[in-house]
């Protein structure tokens, strides 16, 4: 169409030149025409007045006559041609107006119109093409907004907490030096920096805090993932132990299968060749063995991770809510001092928690308050494998030993069991087959 409406406004730039042109003809025409009437007219005066001149020759008056009869020729020529010129500018104009420009006009209103079709078509295929769509935008907007409501900001930094927490101990207190008296620090305070459970401090080499778990570019991979935050590699040994035992229980399943296939084979030879069987059998055993050793190996380094994570949170517990010794508690070598006033305040300000009482279990610390208050089982449970708790906070049971339930798994892996002998701690809760009340 732009190429059509192109053409069209050539035509009629062209029918316009062509007009004026014409009219460019007609006024050169009319202006001859007027001059040679001036000139006829002249000359015819000067031969009126020659031929009243008593004093002109006879000659002259004749070539003026001859002149005067020439140039009203000469105009009478210019008027023919002046009319015809004027007829045929009319005749054009007349065509151009009445002809010409209309057809051009019609041709591209006949084009707009098209135009304005050709438009109403398109706008009415987008609208069906967007009633189409808005049914699909709106359940997306929909689901957006079922997607915005149930957003729970809490759980999210729950579960991210829950991701990438390291399970590391948080340090405990800084201890008090006195300097002023050398001779009563002992020989194991002497090594500033360090905390008196023995970890060195989680400094760097300028004196700012780092992150335990600080991302290292040299760190090197292991299989048993001690590489990871403790936590962290719980929960990896964790997946590692139940992909292996599901892996372990298909080959379980698959041996009795051919197993029982086997078996069918022998009472009905027909139906195979139970030799054909053995060479299979045999892969099964192999990987059910191969299994079991992964399974022993993860579930050993589970248990000693998993006693590591609750070594740290009884360590943090330890030393974050254990309140203060009594005054009593104090070292003996810091009763010796002259000034009892600023001795009181030293003991008060840096008494180190003794490494007895950090090794301890975390819950032995309340024995006393609550040893007649026992605290009813909150269900039983049953000991899938043997456990032997040697870290503190844990406790040993035997495959198959009947457990009450006392505390639930709170998300660091290990529950809180009592034994019917008597005796409470920690078991790890992927070793129990656990029912509640």
């Amino acid at each position: 169409m732009k190429q059509e409406r192109k053409m069209h406004f050539q035509e009629g730039r062209r029918a316009q030149q062509q007009l004026e042109s014409g009219f460019k003809q007609l006024e050169n025409s009319k202006r001859k025409f007027e001059r040679d009437c001036r000139e006829a007219e002249k000359a015819a005066q000067t031969a009126e007045r020659l031929d009243q001149d008593i004093n002109a020759t006879k000659a002259d008056v004749e070539k003026a006559k001859q002149q005067a009869h020439l140039r009203s020729h000469m105009a009478e020529e210019s008027k023919n041609e002046y009319a015809a010129q004027l007829q045929r500018f009319n005749r054009d104009q007349s065509h151009f107006y009445f002809s010409q420009m209309p057809q051009i006009f019609d041709k591209l209103q006949d084009m707009d119109e098209r135009r304005a079709t050709h438009l109403g078509a398109g706008y009415g295929l987008l609208s069906e093409a967007e009633l189409q769509v808005v049914p699909i935008i709106a359940k997306c907007l929909e689901g957006m907004k079922v997607a915005a409501d149930a957003v729970d900001a809490k759980n999210d930094s729950q579960v991210l907490i829950e991701l990438h927490k390291s399970g590391f101990a948080r340090p405990g207190d800084v201890e008090f030096e006195d300097f002023s008296q050398p001779m009563n620090r002992a020989p194991s305070d002497s090594s500033l920096g360090t905390p008196s459970d023995g970890r060195p401090e989680l400094r760097g080499s300028e004196g700012e805090w780092v992150w335990p778990s600080g991302s290292q570019s040299n760190t090197v991979v292991t299989e048993d993932f001690s590489h990871l935050p403790p936590e962290q590699q719980r929960k990896r040994l964790q997946q590692q132990l139940e992909e292996r035992n599901r892996e372990l229980q298909k080959e379980v399943d698959q041996r009795e299968a051919l197993k029982k296939m086997k078996d069918v084979y022998e009472k009905t030879p027909q139906m195979g060749d139970p030799a054909s069987l053995e060479p299979r059998i045999t892969e099964t055993l192999n990987n059910i063995e191969r299994l079991k050793l992964e399974v022993q190996k993860y579930e050993a380094w589970l248990a000693e991770a998993e006693s590591r994570v609750l070594s740290n949170r009884g360590d943090s517990l330890g030393r974050h809510t254990r309140p203060p010794d009594p005054p009593a508690s104090a070292p003996p070598d810091s009763s010796s001092s002259n000034n009892s006033g600023s001795q009181d305040n030293k003991e008060s300000s840096e008494e180190p928690l003794s490494e007895e009482g950090q090794d301890a279990p975390i819950y032995t610390e309340f024995d006393e308050d609550f040893e007649e208050e026992l605290v009813s089982p909150i269900g039983h449970c049953v000991a899938i494998y043997h456990f032997e708790g040697s870290s503190e906070g844990t406790i040993s049971m035997a495959e198959g030993e009947d457990l009450s339930l006392m505390e639930e798994d709170k998300g660091d892996g290990w529950t809180r069991v009592r034994r019917k002998q008597g005796g409470e701690g920690y078991v790890p809760t992927s070793y129990l087959r656990v029912t509640l009340n």
